[in-house]
């Protein structure tokens, strides 16, 4: 199948699962037919039937002979979004690290729904074209892959990501940027930089667990923001709690939010710089789901609205390409030579091969070709598991739509103890992370995260069944 067929086959998938999403096609509905498609779309009826056999296998439709094909009734209509958070604005200590630490390590074991860690299946990373790239990279210069590279990173590797991010009117010299060993070091490296223990670090509510940790490492405490599941942070709460307590930075994920899945308007990024600018505030941005956008434009960082250095970006391809290389970055303008020097005491460099292996993918167009395929599969592979959680967990049951990423935050209803939810499923060989980790004073205990990030099969398919189970023993 060509990329340019498949391409056409996920315009009518897309299409179908969109309207479905939105609620303008319920259960039982019948779709449009064939030709009237097809003339929609200005594809062939070929491509029309292709499109509509893929919704089948996914069970989103079904065919009734001589009938046509309508919208499959054992699914109840889209779940209403996650409620937005308003959490009290209380600077807290952080008392996590020794929890998360349990609740991954309990996850970890094999035969279990791959549900609960953030993490894609290999089977849609380009392992073969990587393994390839890093062989030609070996023989070119075998010396240099196993020397090492500057602290600050491999210099092409560098003038690659520098050049990516202009296309996202983000002017960042090559300089600017540190090889970090994943977007976890690239966080810890600059918070260790921009503020001192004892400081105040401002976090997203829900936020990601490992910031938390990093917070917790770092002797920092933390002051919860309120979010929302579509547009992320609530600037007006932002802008008040920066205007009453001493905060010395603030971490945020604006493109597609872990666990949330919000996209912040660029509006809204323009006055979130604004505000901390004014403030004093350094804003600390990971950016690491910004290229996985299901719309048809990458989001733009907040540091591509800095006009005044404020904003460190921390990233890397671990959720994009390759998990085990470690390859993360910092960009940054004010600081940056503190952090290099914390980077060469840290590790000294990062791996010459892995980097030198990911400069020549991105710069063969390797990398873009890949992100659109994977980019389609995690779309559909996110659109699929929403709908399968709506049809089996509670009819109050709400559910995030991510335009981006491939997590889900879902909101059980009250009265669901999701750590209890969490043990019982681990006997069941179902994993998901609890919402309790998610939050500096353990809020959402009736709320999980989801990962979509494995194609759905039969142990996804059995593990959503016996979540459905377990969520009905509490409710």
């Amino acid at each position: 199948m060509s990329q340019q067929s498949q391409f056409l086959y996920d315009r009518v998938y897309d299409l179908i699962v969109d309207q479905i999403r939105a609620g303008s096609l319920r259960p039982g509905d019948k779709l449009p037919s064939l030709r009237r498609m097809s003339l929609q779309l200005n594809v062939s009826i070929a491509t029309v039937m292709q499109g509509y056999v893929n919704l089948e296998r996914e069970g989103f439709i079904r065919s009734r002979p001589q009938s046509g094909f309508f919208v499959n009734s054992n699914h109840r209509a889209a779940p209403q979004l996650p409620s937005a958070t308003s959490p009290k604005p209380i600077v807290r200590d952080i008392k996590m690290t020794s929890i998360v630490l349990e609740m991954l390590r309990l996850s970890r074991q094999p035969n279990s729904a791959p549900m609960g860690t953030a993490n894609p299946a290999s089977s849609l990373l380009p392992v073969r074209a990587l393994g390839r790239t890093a062989h030609r990279v070996v023989t070119r210069n075998p010396a240099a892959a196993i020397d090492y590279t500057e602290p600050a990173g491999h210099h092409e590797l560098r003038r690659q990501i520098a050049y990516r991010m202009s296309a996202n009117a983000t002017v960042v010299d090559p300089e600017q940027i540190i090889i970090t060993n994943g977007a976890s070091e690239a966080m810890a490296l600059t918070l260790k930089s921009v503020t001192s223990p004892g400081d105040t670090v401002a976090v997203e509510s829900p936020t990601y667990f490992l910031l938390l940790q990093l917070i917790e490492d770092l002797g920092l405490k933390a002051i919860e923001v309120p979010s929302d599941p579509t547009n992320g942070l609530n600037l007006d709460a932002f802008e008040e709690i920066v205007s009453d307590f001493p905060i010395s930075a603030m971490l945020c994920v604006v493109n597609f939010n872990n666990p949330y899945g919000s996209l912040m308007p660029d509006a809204s990024k323009e006055r979130l710089v604004a505000i901390a600018n004014r403030a004093g505030v350094r804003l600390v941005e990971d950016d690491i789901y910004g290229d996985l956008h299901f719309g048809p434009y990458r989001p733009r960082p907040l540091q591509s609205f800095d006009r005044q250095g404020n904003v460190v970006l921390c990233s890397s391809f671990s959720k994009t390409l390759a998990p085990g290389y470690r390859i993360g970055w910092i960009v940054a303008d004010r600081d940056r030579e503190e952090m290099l020097s914390r980077k060469h005491t840290l590790s000294i460099a990062n791996s010459s091969i892995t980097q030198m292996t990911i400069a020549e993918f991105l710069a063969s167009g390797g990398y873009d070709r890949h992100l659109k395929q994977f980019r389609r599969a995690l779309k559909q592979q996110v659109d699929r598991m929403r709908y399968e959680l709506a049809a089996v967990l509670p009819a109050t049951t709400r559910i995030s739509q991510p335009q981006g990423g491939f997590v889900l935050w879902v909101e059980l209803p009250r009265g669901i103890d999701v750590t209890k939810l969490f043990h019982r499923g681990l006997e069941e060989g179902v994993n998901v992370m609890p919402g309790t980790i998610f939050s500096p004073t353990r809020k959402f205990r009736n709320c999980i995260r989801v990962n979509c990030g494995h194609p759905f099969d039969s142990v996804i398919e059995g593990g959503i069944a016996r979540l459905g189970q377990l969520v009905d023993e509490q409710n």
